[in-house]
């Protein structure tokens, strides 16, 4: 069974492989809070530049 051109193309629509992070690109942990589509691991790197701030 082969797929067709237009099944290549489509993006998924749902579930956890449609989400990836904008900054490497990763479907694993993403945060989605306040629109930030972004993983744990690079949320941790830029959590200063974006105003985050940690209190403990």
């Amino acid at each position: 069974m082969s797929t067709t051109k237009k099944e290549q193309v489509e993006r998924k629509r749902a579930g956890k492989g449609s989400r990836t992070c904008f900054r490497c690109g990763t479907h694993q942990a993403i945060i989605r809070s306040y629109g930030l589509y972004m993983c744990r691991r690079c949320f941790r790197e830029t959590a200063v530049k974006l105003g985050f701030r940690k209190y403990s």
